[in-house]
């Protein structure tokens, strides 16, 4: 077997919501993506992030439907320092996303805070601590 890690697929309801809140946190998704059933952002690395409408997903699992509860994944930022933890997720939240937990100082030595997607789904935002 030869496989390797090349993207993360994520199923949205809302295409626009979802690009436009994707692009604050800095993914450079290409103009007109909103518009698309499918769109992806080049990560670095090499990495792509796709999001897929739900009316897409069902046209090849016409089975699917949306989760319940809480999820089981989430996607995790780093962010440059403790101050921009702070700092996008006040922009996320004064912008009207769902924040999820306020930026707090974590055991295991970063600093840490987590918003929701348009969609729900866990964006965890993180910062190693200064070493005291």
């Amino acid at each position: 077997m030869n496989t390797r890690f090349d993207a993360i697929g994520v199923i949205v309801s809302d295409m626009t919501a979802s690009v436009s809140f994707y692009r604050r946190l800095g993914f450079a998704f290409p103009e007109g993506s909103e518009r698309q059933p499918h769109a992806e952002a080049e990560l670095p690395g090499g990495l792509r992030l796709m999001l897929d409408t739900e009316e897409t997903v069902r046209s090849f699992n016409p089975d699917w439907r949306p989760p319940t509860g809480s999820g089981r994944t989430s996607l995790a930022l780093r962010c440059d320092g403790p101050g921009e933890v702070d700092a996008v997720y006040r922009e996320l939240v004064a912008a009207g996303c769902r924040g999820e937990s306020e930026p707090w100082d974590a055991f295991w030595g970063q600093r840490y805070a987590i918003v929701a997607d348009p969609d729900g789904n866990a964006v965890d935002l993180f910062a190693p601590l200064p070493a005291s």
